[in-house]
């Protein structure tokens, strides 16, 4: 299922017949996030004309393109490469004319990837807000408000830098609820947040940014192009992958393999280990009772969980997901489960995410692993790589975030 809903979402599967028809004039290809490579490549596979460009994406997740050069950045917190290429990004679309097209390839990720901080702060200064966030428990589109309201590429300005030209956005969407202004932060589309909700945001979870930022906060200067900007008039999106596209496709196999899937939701939001209760107690109700649906089934969801860091351990979303579902679970004999992210990598590990089988907890034991401490510890990659059970794919070059299936067998 994993793989049919990684298949599914691909740049290949999806670019070529989301593809605008040529311009009059240039046609630019602009770029940023984990697929945004993928995404370049399928571009020149497909492109009849003239076609140059750039895109930014993670260490690791480029791929070969003849036309469209593409860099390869730090993620999740920017780095100085990703810095220079958003300011060659933002002097390429300042070029473009009224017949030209600047073609952008947005995925999850290009928030951290397109880093060009606002005038007066420093990259030193951004990443500073940008681990603090990372580790506060805020959700996507709260981290998303900050940066946007911090930057001078992201929140429509890199848009509003390409008017007059047409713009198109092919857009891979890792966000719950399919946002196009949430999505890599929405560098070519209106934005509706305020610099005085990412003054909230901020104060919300006790981060004390520095100077510089705080500085830029309060004088709220220029905020970003809201809709309605007539710089954003030629601006078309089209949302070419999501969550909900992986997750039919894994519903697909389960029903050729006479398992009942249940779509549970693509947009599931909240900490990590508290998903997992819920979604444990579902599938023990559907283990013991029938309900809501009889075994054998599969539970599916997606979205974006978050982990407040409390403890030293290294963890990842999907991992602790599993490790808080395996407690739930309590080693029930007719219960599977996988968790992991999209583009193949947990947070910032090396995994993808990891399995869960009846038999992990018993294992766990034999090994001396205390379940309930390492979640303590926000240590769900150090329980599942002691038991061998990781997921690793590597970079997939695609991003729609979580993939979480708990498969409910009939023999209890």
């Amino acid at each position: 299922m994993f793989r049919a809903a990684l298949a599914a979402v691909t740049a290949e599967t999806r670019i070529p017949p989301a593809l605008p028809a040529p311009p009059k004039g240039r046609t630019v290809v602009a770029g940023a996030g984990k697929a945004a490579a993928a995404m370049a490549r399928a571009v020149e596979r497909r492109w009849t004309g003239p076609l140059s460009g750039l895109v930014v994406t993670r260490y690791g997740h480029g791929a070969a393109t003849e036309h469209i050069e593409v860099v390869e950045a730090a993620h999740p917190v920017p780095d100085d490469t990703g810095h220079r290429t958003a300011e060659r990004i933002l002097a390429l679309a300042g070029d473009l004319g009224p017949d030209d097209l600047l073609l952008c390839l947005v995925s999850g990720g290009g928030s951290a990837l397109l880093a060009l901080p606002a005038p007066g702060i420093s990259l030193a200064d951004k990443q500073a807000v940008s681990r603090a966030l990372l580790k506060s428990g805020a959700d996507i589109a709260e981290m998303n408000c900050v940066r946007k309201h911090l930057s001078a590429i992201k929140g429509g300005r890199l848009a509003a830098a390409a008017h007059p030209a047409r713009v198109v956005n092919l857009v891979v969407s890792d966000v719950p609820g399919d946002d196009p202004a949430v999505i890599a932060s929405g560098p070519t589309v209106a934005d509706p947040t305020t610099f005085a909700e990412a003054r909230a945001i901020l104060a919300r979870y006790g981060i004390d940014p520095p100077p510089s930022v705080r500085a830029h906060l309060e004088a709220a200067w220029e905020e970003t192009p809201k809709p309605g900007d007539p710089r954003l008039a030629r601006v078309e999106t089209r949302i070419i992958a999501r969550a909900q596209d992986a997750l039919e496709a894994a519903a697909a196999i389960a029903r050729g393999e006479g398992v009942t899937p249940l779509i549970l939701g693509d947009a599931i939001e909240g900490e990590a280990r508290e998903v997992a209760r819920v979604a444990g107690g579902i599938a023990l109700q559907t283990a013991r009772h029938g309900q809501p649906l009889p075994a054998p089934a599969v539970l599916l969801s997606g979205g974006e969980t978050t982990v407040t860091v409390r403890g030293r351990g290294r963890g990842g979303r999907n991992a602790e997901f599993l490790l808080s579902l395996a407690v739930a679970l309590g080693g029930h004999p007719a219960i599977h489960a996988i968790a992991c992210d999209t583009d193949g990598i947990d947070g910032s590990e090396d995994n993808a995410g990891a399995l869960l089988f009846p038999d992990s907890l018993a294992r766990a034991a034999k090994l001396g692993l205390d379940p309930r401490g390492m979640l303590a510890d926000n240590d769900g990659y150090g329980f599942f790589s002691a038991l061998g059970d990781l997921v690793v794919t590597g970079p997939t070059l695609t991003n729609v975030n979580d993939f979480r299936a708990i498969l409910v067998d009939r023999t209890c």
